[in-house]
C-alpha cells in the first residue's frame, strides 16, 4: 500500500507518461551511446537547473509569457501555432486559449529542454534541427502590416532571452537549492550553447547581460487585446493564482506594462511559500526523472573509457558518488 506522498507521485508520474513522455519524447536516446556526456553532462549547472522538472514547466510558462509583451510573437502564435482556438468558418486564429493546443506546446517544449540537456549528443542535435527547421515555416504578417519572421536575427535574440530568463528566474524562486551569483551566471553561459543550435547570434550569456538584453527592447514592446484578457483580473480563479505567481517573477519594466502591483511584504512572502509548497510538492512525490537517472547512468558507464566525468557542480565541492549527485540534482 502506498504512503499518501507515493499516492501523489504515482498519480503524477502516469500523467506525466500518458499526457507528455509517450507522446513528445519518442525517438530521444538518454541511455546511450554509453559514456556520451551530451551537450553539457554531470556538474554541469543545465544539469543541475533542469532536472527539477516542475520549476523547469513553471519557467517555460514564465518565458512564455514575457515572450507575448513582443506584439510579433503574439501574431506568430495566432496565425501560426496551435496554442489558440481557430474560428470554424475561415480557420483564423482568435485570441481564445486552446486547452489541447496549449498542452500539446507544452509537451514539446518540456520535451526539447529535458533531451537537450540530458540527451546523447545525437538526440540533442536533432532536436535543434527539428526545431529550427519549425522556425523557417514562422513568417507573416501582423494585422498593422508590421513583417515576422523567426528567422529574423533580432527576434531570436529576444526570445533566447526570454527562455534563459524565465528558466533561470523560476529555478531561483523554487528550486529547494537553487544558484546564486556566479553560479547562476555559469547557467546562462552554459545555455548559450542552445540558442547558437537554434541559430542565435550575439547571444547574452550572463543574467545582467540577459536582464539588460530584454530591457533594451522595451521600446518595441506592448500589451495586444488577446495578451490582456489572459492576464490579470480577466482570468478567473484557478487561472488567476497561476498568473499571479508567473506575473511576480517578471522584471519590474514588465510588471508596469501588465499593471501588475506587488502586494506587501508579508502577503507576498505567503503567497510565493504557497507556491513553493506546491511546485516541490509535485518534484518530491514525483522523484528524479528517468531521463536524468539514465543520463547519469549512460555517462557513468563510460568513466573507464574516453570521457571523464566532471563530478562537481561548478563552484561546488566535489561529488564522489552517484547516489550524493542524484540527491543534489533531485
Amino acid at each position: 500500500m502506498y504512503l499518501p506522498h507515493r499516492t501523489v507521485g504515482e498519480f503524477v508520474n502516469q500523467r506525466f507518461d500518458q499526457e507528455i513522455r509517450q507522446h513528445f519524447f519518442r525517438g530521444m536516446e538518454f541511455a546511450n551511446p554509453v559514456g556520451d556526456p551530451g551537450w553539457f553532462g554531470p556538474g554541469s549547472a543545465v544539469w543541475h537547473v533542469h532536472s527539477h522538472m516542475y520549476s523547469l514547466i513553471f519557467g517555460l510558462q514564465c518565458a512564455a509569457y514575457l515572450e507575448r509583451l513582443d506584439p510579433s510573437i503574439y501574431w506568430m502564435g495566432i496565425q501560426h501555432s496551435r496554442l489558440v482556438k481557430r474560428d470554424p468558418a475561415d480557420g483564423v486564429g482568435t485570441p481564445q486559449l486552446d486547452p489541447e493546443g496549449a498542452a500539446i506546446r507544452l509537451g514539446h517544449s518540456v520535451a526539447f529542454f529535458i533531451g537537450t540537456a540530458y540527451g546523447s549528443t545525437a538526440t540533442a542535435e536533432r532536436l535543434a534541427r527539428s526545431v529550427r527547421a519549425m522556425h523557417h515555416t514562422v513568417k507573416g504578417v501582423r494585422p498593422d502590416g508590421a513583417r515576422y519572421d523567426a528567422d529574423d536575427p533580432e527576434w531570436l535574440r529576444w526570445n533566447y532571452a526570454t527562455v534563459v530568463w524565465g528558466l533561470a528566474t523560476a529555478h531561483q524562486l523554487y528550486h529547494p537549492n537553487p544558484l546564486r551569483g556566479r553560479k547562476i551566471d555559469d547557467y546562462y553561459g552554459e545555455f548559450v550553447r542552445v540558442g547558437h543550435a537554434l541559430g542565435g547570434t550575439d547571444l547574452p550569456a550572463t543574467k545582467a547581460d540577459t536582464l539588460e538584453c530584454l530591457r533594451s527592447y522595451l521600446p518595441r514592446l506592448a500589451v495586444t487585446h488577446g495578451t490582456a484578457m489572459a492576464t490579470g483580473s480577466n482570468l478567473p480563479v484557478p487561472h488567476s493564482l497561476l498568473d499571479w505567481a508567473i506575473r511576480d517573477t517578471m522584471p519590474r519594466w514588465a510588471k508596469q506594462l501588465v499593471q501588475h502591483r506587488d502586494p506587501n511584504f508579508v502577503e507576498r512572502t505567503a503567497r510565493r511559500a504557497a507556491v513553493w509548497s506546491v511546485i516541490n510538492g509535485i518534484q518530491a512525490a514525483a522523484g528524479p526523472a528517468p531521463e536524468f537517472r539514465q543520463a547519469m547512468a549512460r555517462v557513468e558507464s563510460g568513466t573507464s573509457s574516453t570521457y571523464t566525468v566532471p563530478t562537481h557542480a561548478p563552484g561546488e565541492d566535489p561529488v564522489r558518488s552517484r547516489d550524493e549527485v542524484e540527491r543534489i540534482f533531485a
